[in-house]
C-alpha cells in the first residue's frame, strides 16, 4: 500500500475498506473522520471520448487506494483560484471524494451534501482547501461530496454544431454522472440516497440551478442550494455556434477541420479558451464566453422560460447572492462584470440589439434602471448595478418562480471583517464560501482579520453551518439560539434572510431596485 500522504490530520493508517460498484476503495482516517479521495465515477474522458459524454468506469479486482485527490481538470493558469500544491492537471479527471463521520457504514442512512465548486466555468477543483467539509461533516453529521468536473473547453464549449462526433454541456454531464454514481454507491459510505442535497458557488450554482430545469436530474437530489448564481448564463445553440467558430480561429483551426479538436494538445485547448474568454468579456462586457447551453435535450429550454412556466424540478431550494458580488471583479480588474459607466452601458446596449423585446431600441429602460441608483455613475454604483444585473436580480427572480412550485427560501450574506469594509471588499464574490464550510483563515497570505473580527465571523459560520446542515438534514434550515426563523420566500412579502453581524429577516430588501428591473430577467452574465 503506499504511503499516506503527511496530512498533519491524519491520526490513522488502517485500512477503510468500502465496496462500490466498480470495485472496493481504501480510505484513511483523518480528523476522527472517514475519508476517501480520488474515486473514479466515469472512465478517463480522453481519446474516443473526448467531447463525449461520460462512460461508467472500467471494474477493477484490487482493493483500490483512494488517499489522495484526482487530478483537476484541464485549465489555464489562474492566479485568482489556484491549484493547491502537489494537485496535477489532466483530462482524466472525473473522480470524486467522500467524507463520512466515524459511525457511518452499511445500514446508517445519514444525510447526504454533494459539492460543486465554482470557478466561472473554466478553472478550480475540488481539492482546493477552502472546500474541506470537515467542519460540515463533524458538525451536522453528514456524508459530504466533493468532485471534479470537466471545465473551459472540453466541458462548456458546444462543438456539436461542427463536429456531430461533439456533444454539449459535457460539465453538466459529469455532474449527472457523479450523481448516480452517488444514488448507487452512497448507502455502503453510510449515506442516505434518498436524502441528497446538491449544492454550489458561482459557476457550481449555475450548475445547480440549470440541472433544476433539466428532466435527466429528476431523483438525483432531493434539495439545493445556490449560492450566487449566474442563473441567467446559459446561451441558444446559435450564440455557442459563434463562440465554438470563434474558439476555433483562436486555437488555429480552419472552421472545416474541427474534427482536429479531438488530436489538439491539451495545452493549446486550455490558452485558446483563455484567449476566448477575455476577448469575448472585453467585447461584450459582463458576457460569459463559457457556459451550459440549451442543447434541447439535457436543457431542453432556456432555464427561464422553464422557472417562468414551472416546468423546473419542485426541490426546495435555497438561493441567494452576497451584498457586495462585483467587487471582487473591480479590484481584479476583471471583464467578467462591467464595472465602469462605460462598460455598463455598452451591456445594455447589447441586451438591447440582441433582445429588444425586454429593453426595446431606446435608452428609456436604461435609465429607468440607472434611476433606480441614486449615485449613478459616481462612486460604486456601476459595480452595484452590474451585481444586481449578473447576480441578485435573476436570483430574486427564480426565488420567486420557484416558491410556486417548492419551498423557497432567499438569503443576502453581508458580513465581512472590518478590514475588507475598509477596503470597500465587503462582502464580495466567494465570501461567504469559507462562512459555509468553516474554513476561515486558512491561507497563511490571508490579510482580511488584520482589524480583528475574526470571533464574530466564527460565530457567523457557526450560524450559518447550522442553517446549511439543518436545510440538508430534513429542510428545515433552523440555527440554534436566538436566531430568526427562516420563513419560506414567495412574491409577495419576499422575505429574506439578511446575514451580517447577526441574522434578521427583511421583507423585501431594496424594493425600489428589485421594482426598478421588473419581473422579467434581463440578466447579462
Amino acid at each position: 500500500m503506499p504511503a499516506v500522504p503527511a496530512d498533519q490530520d491524519v491520526v490513522s493508517v488502517d485500512p477503510l475498506i468500502v465496496p462500490t460498484a466498480s470495485g472496493a476503495v481504501r480510505g484513511v482516517v483523518r480528523a476522527g473522520l472517514r475519508s476517501w479521495r480520488g474515486i473514479p465515477f466515469a472512465a478517463p474522458p480522453v481519446g474516443a471520448l473526448r467531447f463525449r459524454s461520460p462512460e461508467p468506469p472500467e471494474p477493477w479486482s484490487d482493493v483500490r487506494d483512494a488517499l489522495t485527490f484526482g487530478h483537476a481538470a484541464p485549465q489555464h493558469e489562474n492566479k485568482a483560484i489556484t491549484l493547491p500544491e502537489g494537485v496535477t492537471q489532466s483530462e482524466d479527471c472525473l473522480t470524486l471524494n467522500v467524507l463520512a463521520p466515524g459511525d457511518a457504514g452499511p445500514g446508517i442512512r445519514k444525510p447526504v451534501m454533494v459539492w460543486i465548486h465554482g470557478g466561472a466555468y473554466f478553472a478550480g477543483s475540488s481539492a482546493q482547501p477552502l472546500y474541506d467539509g470537515t467542519h460540515l461533516v463533524q458538525n451536522g453529521d453528514v456524508v459530504f461530496v466533493s468532485l471534479n468536473y470537466r471545465l473551459g473547453a472540453l466541458g462548456f464549449l458546444d462543438f456539436s454544431a461542427l463536429d456531430e462526433r461533439c456533444e454539449p454541456n459535457l460539465g453538466l454531464r459529469d455532474i449527472l454522472a457523479a450523481l448516480r454514481w452517488v444514488q448507487q454507491n452512497i448507502a455502503a459510505f453510510g449515506g442516505d440516497p434518498d436524502n441528497v442535497t446538491l449544492f454550489g458557488e458561482s459557476a457550481g450554482a449555475g450548475c445547480v440551478t440549470t440541472l433544476l430545469t433539466s428532466p435527466a436530474a429528476a431523483g438525483l437530489f432531493h434539495r439545493a442550494i445556490a449560492e450566487s448564481s449566474p442563473a441567467t448564463s446559459v446561451y441558444s445553440a446559435e450564440r455557442a455556434a459563434r463562440v465554438a467558430r470563434r474558439f476555433l480561429d483562436l486555437a488555429g483551426v480552419p472552421e472545416g477541420e474541427a474534427q482536429r479538436l479531438h488530436d489538439l494538445p491539451v495545452a493549446t485547448l486550455n490558452q485558446a479558451a483563455f484567449d476566448l474568454v477575455s476577448a469575448v468579456s472585453a467585447e461584450n462586457p459582463g458576457t460569459l464566453a463559457i457556459a451550459p447551453v440549451v442543447d434541447g435535450e439535457l436543457v431542453p429550454r432556456h432555464p427561464i422560460d422553464a422557472y417562468r412556466d414551472g416546468v423546473q424540478l419542485p426541490v426546495p431550494l435555497i438561493i441567494g447572492t452576497n451584498h457586495d458580488e462585483a467587487s471582487l471583479f473591480k479590484l481584479m480588474k476583471s471583464p467578467l462584470m462591467p464595472i465602469t459607466n462605460e462598460s455598463v452601458h455598452s451591456m445594455f446596449a447589447q441586451i438591447a440589439e440582441e433582445r429588444p423585446e425586454l429593453l426595446g431600441t431606446d435608452l428609456a429602460a436604461e435609465q429607468q434602471i440607472e434611476s433606480a441608483y441614486p449615485h449613478f455613475p459616481r462612486g460604486t454604483t456601476p459595480a452595484e448595478l452590474s451585481r444586481d444585473a449578473g447576480f441578485r436580480i435573476p436570483s430574486i427572480w427564480l426565488a420567486t418562480a420557484h416558491s410556486r412550485v417548492a419551498p423557497t427560501r432567499m438569503y443576502r450574506f453581508d458580513h465581512s471583517p472590518p478590514l475588507l469594509k475598509l477596503l470597500g471588499i465587503g462582502a464580495t464574490h466567494g465570501a461567504e464560501i469559507a462562512y459555509v464550510f468553516g474554513t476561515l483563515k486558512i491561507a497563511k497570505k490571508d490579510f482580511s482579520f488584520r482589524l480583528g473580527g475574526l470571533p464574530e465571523a466564527r460565530r457567523v459560520s457557526a450560524a450559518l453551518q447550522a442553517r446549511w446542515l439543518g436545510f440538508a438534514r430534513d429542510g428545515q434550515p433552523d440555527a440554534p439560539g436566538d436566531a430568526p426563523e427562516w420563513p419560506l420566500y414567495d412574491g409577495t412579502t419576499r422575505a429574506t434572510l439578511v446575514i451580517d453581524h447577526g441574522e434578521t429577516v427583511v421583507d423585501d430588501p431594496d424594493a425600489v431596485i428589485r421594482a426598478a428591473w421588473g419581473d422579467e430577467v434581463i440578466g447579462f452574465l
